[in-house]
């Protein structure tokens, strides 16, 4: 649709199945028919530097992580962008962008496991939000308050208090934990997230670290 007309930003669209649903570096993303939450959003974001584009991601974490407290707590995001319960992934965000004459279009897919039952997939840790609260939820409404959400953050555009507020419900974001880069695991702590979407770690040896998407994985 974007390559024959200019949609309104923040026009949506949704759907019930996705035969092949994508996920980061050509993972796939499992969803029963009509029982989850799959959507895009469009954004125009000309107010926010390329460099710093990483604010959306954290916008739009923040906004989910809303929606989801009216049921539930124990939300956090792993970094960069996964929503999690607990150490269960419970939604998934991909952001693609399309550049043209220093503007950038940015197409935010959503996928948010609702009223899943039982997952057949080979990942490694889904949970749905039925799972969770134990009885069905009203996916209209929780897509009608993540957008507006999305869309309050968005057009405020706070940053210090987006950034502020990302690190604060960041997975693992206390003490500790296992990672594995190209050349070696290690245990680290989380320090900071830079504006451009830069993971900064410190080894329990005090040596700091930092990675971007893909560099650097959980374990």
């Amino acid at each position: 649709m974007l390559r024959k007309e200019q949609l309104p930003e923040g026009f949506v669209v949704q759907t019930d199945f996705q035969s092949a649903g994508k996920g980061h570096t050509g993972n796939n993303w499992e969803a029963e028919h009509g029982k989850n939450l799959l959507f895009s959003m469009v954004l125009y974001p000309q107010k926010i530097q390329l460099d710093e584009l990483f604010l959306i991601s954290q916008i739009v974490s923040l906004a989910i992580k809303k929606a989801l407290e009216k049921y539930t707590n124990e939300i956090d995001v792993k970094w960069p962008n996964d929503i999690y319960w607990k150490d269960k992934k419970l939604a998934g965000i991909l952001i693609e962008n399309t550049f043209q004459a220093n503007k950038v279009k940015m197409v935010i897919g959503i996928g948010l496991n609702v009223n899943q039952k039982t997952f057949r997939s080979n990942a490694l840790n889904p949970v749905s939000l039925r799972q969770i609260v134990g009885r069905s939820v009203n996916r209209s409404r929780l897509m009608k308050s993540i957008c507006e959400n999305i869309l309050e953050l968005y057009r405020e555009l706070n940053t210090d208090f987006i950034r502020s507020e990302y690190t604060n419900i960041m997975y693992r974001r206390n003490g500790f934990y296992p990672y594995k880069s190209e050349t070696e695991n290690f245990n680290a702590k989380i320090v900071a997230v830079h504006s451009d979407g830069k993971l900064e770690l410190e080894t329990e040896k005090g040596e700091r670290k930092g990675f971007y998407f893909k560099e650097v994985q959980f374990i």
